[in-house]
C-alpha cells in the first residue's frame, strides 16, 4: 500500500526556488551544513542492519530524487518492501515514513540550491567518509595501546591455554579464522569453532576436558544469539573468555572475563574491520612474545614445511 495522495516531485527549477525561499529566510538550520554530513548524523549509530543500510545508501546518493518518492517507488528503487523503509525510519528515530520524508525534503532542497553537482560530489565522497571512519577507529585503539598491559597479559594466558579455543559465529567467522590461522604458527592445539548450537557446545567442552582454560571469542554486530549462548557454556564448563567486540557494554561484554571494544566501520552495506584485525594482530604478537623460544621453533619448522612442500610462490 502506497501513501495516498502521493506529493509531485518538484521539476529542478522548482525545487531550486524553493530553496531559495527556505535558505534567504533561513527556516531550515539543515542547509547550512553539507548534505551528506547532515544525512550521515541522522543515520550514523544507529545500529541499522544492512538492509537498512542500503535504503540510508541509496538516500544518500539519491537525496534529491530520493526525498520526494512515495514509500512505494521508495521501496522499489532500493529493493527492499515498504514495511522496511517503515522500520528504517523508526530505526533513524522518526515516527513513521512521512516525518522522515519531511526531513529528507528540506535536506535535498538545500542541496539544490548548492547546485546541480552537489549530489554528484556527494556520492563521489561516500567512500572516503568509509576510510575516514575507520581512520578514526584505528585512532582510538592507538590511544587504547598507550597502556598495553592488558594486550600482554590476555596474550600471555592466551599462550598458556592448552588447548585454545578461537570463537567466531556468523559474521565474525573471518576474524576468527584469520586469528586461528596465525595462532596455529606459534601454538600446539588451536581449535576453531565457527558453527553455533550443540556442535559449539561439544567443542567447547572437549576443549575444557583437554585442559584448556581461555577461549578466545569474537562479536561482531550484528551480534549472534548464539555467541552469547557460546559464551555462557564456556564458562559454565569453567573456561574464562576474552572477547574482542564493538561495545564495551552490552550482554556480550558481560558475559566475558575480558573485553577489547574496537570500532567498526559502518559507513557501507557491511561493516569493515580494520581496528578489530589490528587488535587481533597485538594479540598474536603478545602471545609470540610470551614464549619467544616456542615461537622461533615452532616458526622454523613451518618454514622448513613450507619450503618442502611449496606452499608458496617463489618472490
Amino acid at each position: 500500500m502506497g501513501d495516498k495522495g502521493r506529493a509531485p516531485v518538484p521539476s529542478p527549477q522548482q525545487a531550486r526556488a524553493q530553496a531559495s525561499a527556505i535558505t534567504s529566510g533561513k527556516t531550515v538550520p539543515e542547509a547550512e551544513a553539507a548534505p551528506t554530513s547532515q544525512l550521515r548524523e541522522l543515520f550514523d549509530g544507529r545500529g541499522l542492519s544492512p538492509g537498512q543500510r542500503r535504503i540510508a545508501q541509496y538516500l544518500i546518493e539519491h537525496i534529491t530524487e530520493a526525498a520526494f518518492l512515495s514509500i512505494t517507488d521508495l521501496a522499489e528503487r532500493v529493493g527492499v518492501s515498504q514495511p522496511s523503509v517503515t522500520r528504517f525510519a523508526a530505526a533513524v528515530g522518526f515516527s513513521g515514513y512521512p516525518a522522515l520524508r519531511e526531513r529528507l525534503q528540506a535536506i535535498a532542497l538545500s542541496t539544490l540550491a548548492g547546485g546541480p553537482g552537489a549530489a554528484e560530489v556527494n556520492r563521489a565522497n561516500e567512500l572516503q567518509a568509509a576510510v575516514d571512519a575507520e581512520i578514526q577507529n584505528l585512532e582510538n585503539l592507538r590511544r587504547d595501546f598507550a597502556d598495553p598491559d592488558r594486550v600482554i597479559r590476555i596474550g600471555r594466558e592466551l599462550s598458556l591455554s592448552a588447548p585454545l579455543t578461537v570463537l567466531g559465529l556468523r559474521i565474525s567467522v573471518s576474524l576468527a579464522e584469520y586469528f586461528a590461522y596465525a595462532a596455529r604458527r606459534i601454538h600446539p592445539d588451536v581449535r576453531l569453532v565457527t558453527r553455533g548450537g550443540t556442535v559449539a557446545y561439544d567443542a567447547l567442552l572437549q576443549s575444557r576436558e583437554a585442559g584448556g582454560t581461555w577461549v578466545l571469542a569474537f562479536g561482531m554486530p550484528r551480534h549472534a544469539q548464539e555467541t552469547l549462548t557460546a559464551i555462557r557454556v564456556a564458562r559454565g564448563a569453567g573456561l574464562r573468555v576474552a572477547l574482542v567486540t564493538d561495545l564495551a557494554l552490552g550482554p556480550l561484554a558481560d558475559e566475558a572475563d575480558e573485553t577489547f571494544a574496537t570500532g567498526t566501520g559502518s559507513r557501507l552495506v557491511f561493516d569493515s574491520y580494520a581496528a578489530p584485525g589490528l587488535m587481533s594482530a597485538a594479540l598474536l604478537q603478545a602471545m609470540t612474545d610470551a614464549d619467544p623460544e616456542r615461537t622461533q621453533a615452532r616458526l622454523e619448522e613451518y618454514e622448513q614445511v613450507a619450503e618442502q612442500h611449496h606452499f608458496f610462490l617463489k618472490d
